[in-house]
């Protein structure tokens, strides 16, 4: 690599020495289907279009970092934190809404390995470290971090140093994405489940701070790593030239499934609201309203006392 990337040369296949992601893409989307055909073959529901996220996730799993985009990654900033965005914002909503937790429980057989499976899946439902680590107290922060703490900290030099600091910086850019979303727009069974209005709250924070992020990378007078410094000069690329791209991918293309997570949050708020009001007003129509009646019975009383005094 001696010139500029072209759109060709991302989406060309470069063989990989150590390809863990591209293998982990192709292992999910076997097993998922594997269930819901299960599913199917036995006259069971499953939504298509669940099976269509997941997998489309997973076919972006295996892009974002089997193809030439991830050799890449390795020599210029802005096409890992390309990738990083892609792990952390635009794979795991596609994977969530997938209900791949629903799926499991559902197309496993509760014979054999599968009550293994079944008994270790409840069992991680109900565990203490689950409803932590879900939490909002815990998947936010780590999910900033991913972005402050790897770059204005500098964290990110001495891992990307290591021989495989660059994959596992992948795989926690991915985990820390699905952790993140999980609590946010997953249907699956959790260990807790956050208010509609909490979910959307959450989104919103991260949205603003995570807006703040890219323009702080834009304007930087200089630069915040060094590890792309050298290959990007290979390349005849501007290391700070390189970084305000990157920036400006983390404004841009960083926002657009944030903004889409929030309008979600925000129409399933407002269709679980208008549910619950619709099924108050069926109940009091039948069993009449407590308060409604206790405020009606309170004015006859007023009125009576009138009467009587008058």
């Amino acid at each position: 690599m001696s010139d500029p990337p072209t759109l060709s040369d991302f989406v060309s296949y470069i063989p990989l020495e150590l390809p863990v992601l591209p293998a982990v893409g192709v292992l999910l989307a076997a097993v998922y289907l594997a269930g819901a055909i299960r599913l199917w073959k036995a006259g069971r529901r499953w939504p298509v279009w669940r099976s269509l996220s997941f997998l489309l996730g997973c076919i972006a799993l295996a892009a974002i970092t089997g193809l030439g985009v991830e050799a890449y990654g390795y020599a210029l900033f802005s096409v890992f934190m390309f990738q990083q965005l892609t792990l952390m914002m635009a794979i795991p909503p596609l994977l969530v809404l997938g209900s791949p937790g629903t799926l499991l429980l559902r197309a496993t057989p509760h014979r054999g390995v599968g009550r293994a499976v079944l008994r270790a899946a409840h069992g991680g439902l109900r565990s203490r470290a689950a409803r932590w680590v879900l939490s909002p107290w815990v998947a936010l922060p780590v999910y900033l971090s991913a972005f402050y703490g790897l770059y204005l900290v500098n964290l990110a030099d001495p891992v990307l140093a290591n021989p495989f600091g660059h994959i596992a910086l992948e795989i926690s850019f991915l985990i820390a994405g699905i952790v993140f979303t999980i609590p946010v727009l997953s249907d699956d069974p959790l260990p807790i489940r956050m208010s509609e209005g909490a979910r959307a709250l959450d989104v919103f924070v991260e949205t603003a701070l995570h807006a703040f992020f890219g323009v702080f990378l834009m304007v930087a007078p200089s630069l915040l790593i060094s590890s792309f410094e050298a290959s990007s000069l290979t390349l005849g690329i501007d290391p700070l030239a390189d970084q305000q791209v990157a920036g400006g991918l983390a404004w841009s293309y960083g926002e657009a499934p944030t903004l889409l997570m929030l309008m979600f949050a925000m129409h399933r708020w407002f269709r679980v609201s208008t549910a619950r009001d619709a099924a108050d007003a069926r109940y009091a129509d039948v069993h009449g309203d407590p308060e409604l009646d206790a405020y009606n019975t309170y004015l006859t009383s007023l009125r009576r006392k009138g009467d009587g005094n008058a």
